[in-house]
Parts: C-alpha cells; sequence; structure tokens
C-alpha cells in the first residue's frame, strides 16, 4: 500500500477507466477496461493498456451507441475474471485513479465480490471530486457539464480525446490529475491524504 502521507509527486498510480452498459453495477456489465501508470506525475505510456470483456448477454442498442462496442466485438473478449486479475496486478502498489471514481469502484466493488468475496480495497483518487473541492474553495458552482472530463480538461488547455473510449478515458483522467496537482500544489508538496476520496480498507 503507497505511503498515504507521501507527496503525490512521487507516489505511484494507476489512472483507470470502465466502459459498461449502464451505471447500475447490480444490472449493467464492464464491457472494457483501461488503465495507464503514473509514477507521481510522469504517466508511464509503455504501460497503457485495455482489456475487452465478454459481456453475458447483449449489448443495449443505446449503450453501444455511446461507446461504440458491438456484440461481435464484445464476443472477442475475455472473461470478467481474466480482465479483472490483470487489472488488480496493475494496480498493486499503486492508488486508483479516476474520473466520476464512484462508477468504477461500485463495479469493481461488485466484480471483486463476485470473484474473490470481498470488495476492491483499493485507495482511490477522483479527479471530479477535485474539481468540486476547487469550486468550493473559489465558492463557485459549476455550469452545466462542467465538470466532464473534457470540460475540465479545456480549462487546463488540455487536448480533446474522442471520449467512451475505455484507454483514452484514462489516460485524459492522468492528464487531467497531473494538471489538478500542479495547479493546487502551487510548487508545495501535496500530501496523497489530502486528495484520497477513498482510502483503501477504511470504509
Amino acid at each position: 500500500m503507497p505511503d498515504l502521507n507521501g507527496d503525490c509527486s512521487s507516489t505511484p498510480f494507476l489512472a483507470v477507466d470502465l466502459e459498461t452498459t449502464g451505471l447500475n453495477p447490480r444490472e449493467d456489465q464492464i464491457l472494457s477496461i483501461g488503465w495507464v501508470a503514473m509514477d507521481g506525475l510522469a504517466i508511464r505510456l509503455a504501460t497503457a493498456e485495455q482489456r475487452w470483456v465478454r459481456p453475458t448477454r447483449d449489448i443495449p442498442e443505446a449503450s453501444a451507441v455511446v461507446h461504440q462496442i458491438t456484440d461481435d466485438q464484445a464476443a472477442r473478449g475475455g472473461s470478467l475474471g481474466e480482465a479483472l486479475a490483470h487489472l488488480l496486478g496493475a494496480l498493486a502498489g499503486r492508488v486508483m485513479l479516476a474520473h466520476h471514481a464512484a462508477v468504477e469502484i461500485g463495479f469493481l466493488d461488485r466484480a471483486c465480490l463476485a470473484e474473490y468475496g470481498y470488495p476492491c480495497m483499493i485507495p482511490t483518487v477522483d479527479t471530479l471530486k477535485l474539481a468540486q473541492e476547487e469550486l468550493e474553495r473559489r465558492q463557485e458552482t459549476a455550469r452545466s457539464g462542467g465538470l466532464r472530463l473534457n470540460a475540465l480538461r479545456q480549462q487546463y488547455n488540455l487536448p480533446r480525446y474522442r471520449g467512451h473510449d475505455a484507454l483514452l478515458d484514462a489516460l485524459a483522467a492522468a492528464e487531467l490529475f497531473a494538471a489538478q496537482v500542479t495547479h493546487r500544489a502551487e510548487g508545495r508538496p501535496l500530501p496523497l491524504h489530502r486528495v484520497l476520496h477513498r482510502p483503501g480498507g477504511l470504509w
């Protein structure tokens, strides 16, 4: 487990994104998992990986329109257990990073409970929550859609990527986090516990 009192600039992270058939972990399924490692604020592109998951039922049409994953493409994926094992291996010793991490946590908790009998006990940072905290400090409210991943990236002059692709969204979240920490730290150390939204094993 990383040192929760350590500086963000020296903490190992893994930016993660899931594409799913919907937003309800009790009813919907994971279709793909993308991730990329960060050592501090340095993104390690050589670690970028994406795993497709074979669903147990047809993908709803409304869902396929969003993420562009077809039934034929999903059928070539591996099992959820295989994808989960690879993800957890990549997460070992790292803090999970995601945008709107409640979605990732909900689906990964349910998957880990099904596979191992325990929830996904990984400390997690949420770039959406960091953006909300920044607005609260400035006593501002978010405009409609202003907390979406691409909208927040525009505030830091980051390039626009195609959305709803697990690997690209993981990379986008990693870049956004690096910008957020750089802005928030202002050249000073920023302890990890100041940005964590789910400390591992403490809920």
